[in-house]
């Protein structure tokens, strides 16, 4: 409920309205507090830092929304990156779905539909109304190092398809959808975490296949559209990033895509952004370009200085106060619709959980649906009689889109569970030398191997350590992929028994290890190619 209408908001609060910043703790910062109180802050991000359970998580959103409304009469749009799979910032308390390729990999809509209103109903009970979810990205670059399982697939049909049932999923519950990332991320070598990727194709290209989930989206009218931190040089030839090209956002998405929704940034500190052009720089360029709501997750002082940049470039005349008007309108409308201060969970006990027996049982259904056979079918399953040597491969290191969780549910297990005798040597993700020695070792020795992969595409010593169980005479091996399925690609043809999984999330794992054990079948189909599609 928004109660404050646009006349009744000065100028600098109404720039407070159109920027979402993020902050460190499990308790709003005193930072937040001021910039909530004094700059009338328009939207909060909540990353994995900020949450612990359910519980908490309904108190802290119903806290920032009360000092919200205390302080202007406008509600807070609270949004995560809760897309499934490898990219869940709350785990514990709330339903474990799948990502988007493990769907991609079932071709089930009604599934993506269904996921996404569990997953969204549980965001708002916590008091979470936006979702930076889902992607339409389409993952046709094996190399791309950022997507990759996050899409739904390889293809325009599949993505827009299961992308949308998704968005119908999550704005039924109640929040609002997020597309991303417009126009499209899917084809790139580079992350923009850290580099300034460019999709380098011609219009009738990027028309037929990246933008087209895109324009599904928008004709259903999905709440927001997050733009990339990408050149595409076809449509915008200044060499200007989407985020900050007009041509772009308020040429294509606004004027040939007929978008009037809430235009969302990527966040500006990533480097794309804050190395080429700086924070101040990127937030007035992306709010010239037509951006409703600029993205700052991390930083007080470049939060600030954001905020400062434009009412400053309002004040000199270099942006019309007619166009923060514009954005907002969108904005207060947006949050009329999903922005509320009654938090739902706000009396949920601690250590209370939200998931139930049915979305559990959906989250597994999926999983089980998923897992992909791609060589080997006769070969499996595993002999129970013989011991299992399982190899590992343990995520050390975070980035801002995965943030490192250790993982007690592993493929070994599963297996122990369905009474096999294992043995789970663990590996960081790039190997160690002693660390392969040691497998190898091991490897001499067994009968059975289970070789899990993370992301070996990227990865020398992963690689290699698959050369070298491959090679062992007396050894039965498994790779399983619990992450990209595009590992195939770099190991050795001795491999002769691979699965996809796609995410090393305890339910894939339970399914993988059913699948080895003979109780499932392998039932998902490939939905990415597995070389660079020319379109």
């Amino acid at each position: 409920m928004v109660s404050k209408g646009i006349g009744e908001l000065t100028l600098r609060q109404k720039v407070g309205q159109m920027l979402m910043c993020g902050f460190h703790g499990t308790e709003p910062s005193e930072d937040i507090e001021r910039l909530i109180r004094e700059e009338h802050l328009g939207g909060i991000i909540y990353f994995r830092r900020n949450l612990t359970e359910p519980a908490q998580v309904a108190k802290l959103s119903a806290s920032l929304q009360q000092l919200a409304l205390a302080h202007g009469d406008v509600p807070l749009l609270i949004a995560i990156d809760q897309e499934g799979g490898m990219v869940m910032r709350i785990e514990q308390g709330v339903t474990p779905i799948p990502g988007s390729m493990a769907l991609g990999a079932t071709g089930d809509a009604e599934a993506a539909y269904e996921a996404a209103k569990v997953t969204g109903s549980e965001l708002k009970a916590m008091g979470i109304n936006m979702n930076f979810a889902p992607c339409l990205d389409i993952n046709n670059n094996p190399l791309n190092p950022v997507i990759g399982v996050r899409s739904y697939g390889g293809d325009a049909e599949t993505v827009g398809r299961l992308g949308t049932a998704a968005v119908r999923g999550y704005q039924e519950a109640g929040i609002a959808a997020t597309v991303k990332h417009f126009p499209g991320h899917g084809d790139t070598g580079e992350d923009s975490h850290t580099a300034l990727p460019v999709v380098p194709h011609p219009r009738e290209r990027l028309d037929r296949l990246e933008l087209a989930p895109f324009r599904r989206a928008a004709e259903l009218g999905v709440d927001a559209v997050m733009t990339a931190h990408v050149l595409f040089p076809a449509v915008e030839p200044e060499r200007l990033p989407a985020t900050l090209s007009s041509r772009v956002i308020d040429g294509l998405l606004r004027q040939e895509l007929g978008y009037d929704g809430v235009v969302v940034t990527d966040c500006l500190e990533m480097n794309a952004i804050a190395e080429h052009y700086g924070i101040a720089e990127g937030a007035v360029m992306a709010v010239e370009a037509g951006a409703d709501l600029v993205l700052v997750s991390h930083r007080i002082e470049r939060q600030q200085t954001a905020l400062d940049a434009l009412v400053q470039a309002v004040e000199s005349g270099r942006i019309r106060e007619e166009r923060i008007d514009r954005s907002v309108e969108r904005l207060l409308a947006l949050k009329s619709r999903v922005a509320s201060a009654a938090v739902a969970g706000a009396a949920l006990a601690p250590g209370a959980s939200l998931a139930t027996e049915a979305s559990q049982r959906l989250a597994e259904r999926i999983a089980e649906r998923s897992v992909t056979l791609l060589r080997g079918e006769a070969e499996l399953p595993l002999d129970p009689a013989k011991p299992v040597l399982v190899v590992w491969p343990e995520v050390r290191v975070g980035t801002e889109v995965d943030e490192v969780l250790a993982r007690r549910e592993t493929a070994g297990y599963w297996l122990a569970q369905l009474n096999y005798r294992v043995r789970e040597e663990r590996i960081g993700v790039e190997p160690t030398a002693e660390e392969q020695a040691r497998v190898v070792e091991l490897a001499h020795a067994a009968e059975q191997i289970v070789l899990v992969t993370y992301n070996a595409s990227f990865s020398p010593g992963q690689v290699e350590l698959a050369k070298v169980l491959a090679a062992l005479p007396k050894a039965k091996l498994v790779v399983a992929a619990a992450r990209n399925p595009f590992d195939i690609s770099v190991l050795p043809d001795e491999v002769t028994i691979y699965l996809a999984c796609y995410e090393n999330t305890p339910c894939a794992m339970k399914a993988l290890a059913r699948v080895l054990a003979g109780e499932l079948a392998a039932q998902g189909k490939l939905p990415a190619p597995l070389e660079a599609s020319e379109g």
